[in-house]
């Protein structure tokens, strides 16, 4: 069962490596397709890669990813333990919003990905993982500003699924004191 779990998501990998779906492959230097374990205490959903991830290939290696990993050391948790990838696979030129379009031609490789993993416990990190998370689970939309740090009780079709809104993690760089709120809103994931 493990071995065929792995050998489907690298067939995955592998095409989203090879994707040209929307216009943003035209400027990418890596798809970021995502990393961590296959049977993820956590499955991390954020927006879009940013300007480090698209050099490295690797989701929440820069300047987000530092305060990522603060999050995670203050419940206790290993990168390796938890599963990080994003909406959409390819950086936004300036870093943008990815369009709706964009969402859209990205979502089938998130859906597989949730499909292969089945993960029980979703936090989504940011309002653009957020919208995509309520369209696929079918909950009523609220902003990130109303539903970060709740827990929200979802039927997927593999079984029951905990989501757990988050801000992105970006947002303290912007606003320093916001740190405090990441990390009280990344523990009620503790009670799931």
């Amino acid at each position: 069962m493990r071995e065929l779990l792995e050998r489907e998501m690298e067939a995955l990998r592998i095409e989203i490596l090879r994707c040209t779906l929307c216009g943003l492959h035209k400027h990418r230097k890596n798809p970021v397709v995502g990393e961590g374990s296959l049977h993820p205490k956590i499955f991390f959903i954020g927006e879009a890669p940013g300007r480090s991830e698209d050099a490295a290939g690797k989701p929440f290696v820069g300047s987000a990813g530092r305060i990522f990993d603060k999050m995670l050391e203050s419940i206790g948790v290993k990168r390796e333990e938890v599963y990080i990838t994003n909406v959409v696979k390819c950086r936004p030129p300036g870093n943008r919003t990815p369009t709706n379009e964009e969402i859209n031609a990205c979502s089938k490789y998130l859906e597989r990905q949730i499909s292969l993993i089945k993960p029980r416990v979703v936090a989504t990190l940011g309002s653009v993982a957020l919208r995509w998370a309520g369209e696929r689970f079918g909950i009523r939309q609220k902003g990130v500003s109303h539903l970060h740090g709740k827990i929200i009780h979802l039927d997927a079709d593999y079984g029951r699924v905990f989501l757990v809104p988050l801000y992105h993690p970006a947002v303290a760089l912007y606003n320093p004191g916001m740190i405090n709120v990441l990390l009280k809103d990344i523990r009620k994931i503790l009670e799931v």
